[in-house]
């Protein structure tokens, strides 16, 4: 049978959500059922069947006292039914316990979408989520509840595709240190001449190192460190906003694989070495705007300075984020690795931060660890 002709997997939160005339859903037996057209001509009168709309109808069938239904009762249920209840997977916990040593043991993948039948493990998973037969709830409720692969588990089918998906941790300074570098230099000349843009001689402040001055270092080096602060607001509220826009995601497959695959998959697998920096062309995306916003508000020489501050601190952002998840680290680090990762594995609702907690502590976020 083919990912899309799957029988569609809900939650009993979206049948609770349907409990009017307009809109009416029962559970019974694991499976959902739209009973709205039936309501009218049910023979105990509608109100009976409005009562228990959204609610698991099992017992109240079953109840002579209340209203008595014969084998052909649930044989006509079948021909209301549009998918079943999904059967979920427990890993967040609020008991949970970060350790140094934490470990976790590989999921069983063919057990898992035997239980679950979320995803299959085995199978390249941006397909499944394209023609995702869940809803919007079980979703978030499955990915949210992580899985652990010896491997990297494959988004896509074709190697070269799935080449792109896949970053090590050294190539985030390798790619971004170069270009944050040229920034700041680009910066401290700017404050003393006027020199051509980047794209139009993107090496030019290496060969005029010999006219940079103390006084241009004075200037642009305020400008970097507002760069950092900035780069912690962008942390805390991207993080926040935009990665974890739960309530907000529309229930579409096109929306949801867009959230799978812009911070979901991290939550789905949270220990996938390769999926734990930004592969640098999502970053050299997610950046343009806000560099762009930079150019638009500051005369160019601060704009570069603050723009390369935000860009060393998001350079030290996934280098940690990476350490936090796989090494031995540091007093102060392994306090943020015992914090974030009880963002993953006890409340994704808190503890946004990750290179520090002080937005968490500012709104009100903070996740006691």
């Amino acid at each position: 049978m083919s990912v899309s002709k799957r029988v569609r997997i809900y939650t009993s939160e979206d049948v609770a959500n349907h409990k009017s005339a307009k809109s009416c859903w029962v559970m019974l037996g694991g499976k959902v059922y739209d009973v709205t057209t039936f309501v009218p001509d049910h023979p105990g009168g509608e109100d009976f069947i409005l009562e228990n709309a959204g609610t698991d109808v099992e017992n109240i069938m079953k109840d002579k006292d209340s209203h008595n239904h014969s084998d052909s009762a649930y044989d006509m249920l079948e021909e209301y039914m549009i998918g079943r209840l999904g059967t979920e997977a427990t890993v967040v916990s609020d008991d949970w316990e970060a350790t140094d040593d934490f470990n976790p043991e590989n999921t069983d993948s063919v057990e898992d979408f035997a239980k679950t039948r979320f995803l299959d493990l085995q199978q390249p998973l941006l397909w499944q989520m394209w023609h995702a037969n869940f809803s919007k709830s079980y979703y978030l409720k499955q990915v949210h509840q992580p899985r652990h692969l010896k491997d990297s588990a494959r988004l896509f089918g074709p190697t070269i595709l799935e080449m792109c998906t896949r970053t090590v941790w050294y190539v985030v300074p390798i790619v971004w240190l170069p270009i944050t570098i040229n920034l700041f230099l680009r910066s401290m000349l700017q404050f003393t001449m006027t020199i051509p843009s980047f794209w139009a001689d993107p090496l030019l402040p290496l060969s005029l190192t010999s006219s940079l001055s103390t006084d241009a270092f004075a200037k642009t080096l305020p400008c970097f460190f507002l760069g950092n602060l900035i780069w912690t607001i962008l942390e805390y509220g991207m993080h926040r906003f935009l990665f974890h826009i739960d309530e907000f995601l529309p229930d579409s497959s096109v929306f949801l694989t867009m959230h799978f695959l812009l911070h979901g998959i991290h939550h789905y697998m949270p220990m996938d070495r390769l999926r734990l920096v930004m592969p640098p062309i999502l970053f050299a995306i997610l950046q343009a705007p806000f560099t762009r916003l930079a150019y638009i508000l500051f005369p160019t020489a601060i704009a570069n300075g603050i723009i390369s501050g935000s860009f060393m601190f998001y350079i030290l952002y996934d280098c940690m984020h990476y350490a936090l998840h796989h090494t031995m680290l540091p007093a102060y680090m392994r306090e943020m690795k015992r914090y974030h990762l009880a963002h993953h594995y006890k409340n994704f609702e808190l503890g946004f931060g990750v290179t520090s907690k002080i937005w968490d502590y500012i709104f009100n976020t903070v996740l006691p660890v």
